[in-house]
């Protein structure tokens, strides 16, 4: 069973732009959740953990790259509903603006179909997350 579906609480959440060289590292989602969708590299975090650890965690299992976080770039609020308006997903983001400290974008296959560097004029013409455009944008401003 699924507990992030039909949830009695929203889930908190962490994501990061990371940034290399003017590009930013983007993912497509490759789970049965979100896919085919480009986004940010992140998830869900745990229990005890700090949202620094959590983002340097997730960004780590996702793409194998190492990261630094900075600063918050913004936050996203994630709604899905059934055809009876009941939420079946309610995450809230946190997403950091990041620097790249080391590793090449490999994606994890359970979660990711692909991962790669990405100029931000690009991101136009991609099928991504709401939003995504404008907290990159936030990001390289902060960095």
């Amino acid at each position: 069973m699924d507990e992030r579906a039909y949830p009695n609480r929203p889930f908190l959440a962490v994501s990061a732009a990371v940034i290399r060289d003017g590009r930013v590292l983007i993912v497509r989602r490759g789970g049965t959740f979100g896919r085919g969708i480009y986004t940010l590299p992140g998830g869900v975090v745990e229990t005890g953990e700090t949202l620094t650890d959590a983002v340097i965690r997730e960004v780590r299992e996702e793409t194998q790259v190492a990261i630094e976080p900075v600063t918050l770039a913004g936050y996203r609020e994630m709604i899905l509903r059934d055809g009876d308006g009941k939420a079946s997903r309610h995450f809230v983001i946190l997403c950091f603006a990041a620097r790249w400290i080391a590793g090449e974008p490999v994606p994890d296959p359970a979660e990711i179909s692909e991962a790669a560097w990405r100029l931000p004029d690009e991101l136009d013409r991609l099928k991504t997350t709401e939003g995504l455009a404008e907290i990159v944008a936030e990001a390289m401003g902060k960095l």
